[in-house]
């Protein structure tokens, strides 16, 4: 029996490591994916540059008021442990300590805080603090979304380094899908000119490769300044004049509508067609520019129904 009894519990521990390797089968894409979530991560920011991490980023600083909302979509607000001055969406994105901004940066400040990624502004935190944020041992994510297509594909390579590539790719799709949805509602219909002001002193504008530009396009608006270059160009008043505008949209107060009701010969201020819109909506370029962008459609849209004959003079 003592013989039995050795022979069953030898069988029993060659029955064990066959569970044991049956349950590690079963287990191994839990193990796989683990591995995959605490291992190196990469993406290319949008200048191109590789950017390498051991792990997805814990402790991250964002520079931008656009980039901080990213970050918040793709579930890693509570990971965000620096912002630039104006982050303040979504509203837990006020409680989050500043380091500066466009004016200036706190490096000592943004050392303090152990980033492991910061997430920098190529229009608004500048070539030079970039720099230096390197030189002092950041790692560095370039952002500088020029097109909805950027914005998209931002979530997708955030989303990589932060450890949450699959709602990266969700958040992608879905953007990509709602301007998919805007440009096939309103880009066909009759064109309107439309003069963007982004700044009122010195009166400032958008060229045709502002992401801005691409919104009007969307709506079936034309900007009327889209043959300039350079992103956001300073013009005179008289070169709105002679381009006259059908509608006139500005993405600051209201009390920049009231500039132009003196020049009552313009189409946009005869016919009425001034509109605002809320410049964190429309002059970010993160994940609420598709809101801007429905609300500019509605606005054109109202122009269109304003015009009447004088859509056709021009």
């Amino acid at each position: 029996m003592a013989r039995l009894r050795d022979g069953g519990a030898a069988c029993g521990v060659v029955a064990r490591p066959g569970r044991a390797a049956a349950a590690a089968v079963l287990l191994l894409p839990v193990w796989l994916a683990a591995a995959h979530a605490a291992g190196a991560v990469a993406a290319r920011d949008d200048t191109g540059r590789r950017i390498h991490l051991p792990r997805p980023a814990r402790r991250i600083v964002s520079l931008a008021p656009h980039v901080t909302e990213t970050l918040f979509d793709l579930g890693v607000g509570n990971r965000v442990v620096g912002a630039s001055r104006y982050s303040n969406y979504p509203p837990p994105a006020k409680r989050i300590p500043r380091v500066g901004g466009a004016a200036g940066l706190d490096y000592e400040r943004i050392l303090a805080l152990h980033p492991d990624l910061v997430v920098a502004w190529a229009s608004g935190t500048g070539k030079a603090s970039i720099r230096k944020l390197r030189r002092l041992g950041l790692t560095v994510f370039v952002s500088r979304p020029r097109s909805f297509a950027d914005i998209a594909s931002g979530f997708e390579r955030l989303g990589r380094l932060v450890g949450r590539p699959r709602r990266g790719r969700a958040l992608a799709a879905q953007f990509r899908q709602r301007v998919a949805a805007i440009r096939g509602r309103w880009s066909h219909r009759r064109p309107v000119r439309v003069f963007y002001e982004i700044w009122n002193r010195p009166l400032m504008t958008v060229g045709g490769s502002h992401i801005i530009s691409e919104a009007i396009r969307a709506c079936g608006g034309r900007n009327v300044f889209g043959d300039l270059d350079s992103l956001a160009p300073r013009v005179a008043t008289g070169a709105v004049l002679g381009r006259d505008p059908q509608a006139i949209v500005v993405g600051g107060p209201r009390s920049w509508l009231g500039y132009w009701h003196r020049w009552d010969r313009l189409t946009a201020v005869r016919d009425g067609n001034l509109f605002r819109l809320d410049p964190d909506r429309i002059q970010r370029p993160g994940p609420r520019i598709v809101e801007g962008t429905r609300a500019l459609c509605r606005d054109l849209q109202q122009a269109r129904q304003r015009l009447g004959g004088s859509a056709h003079r021009h």
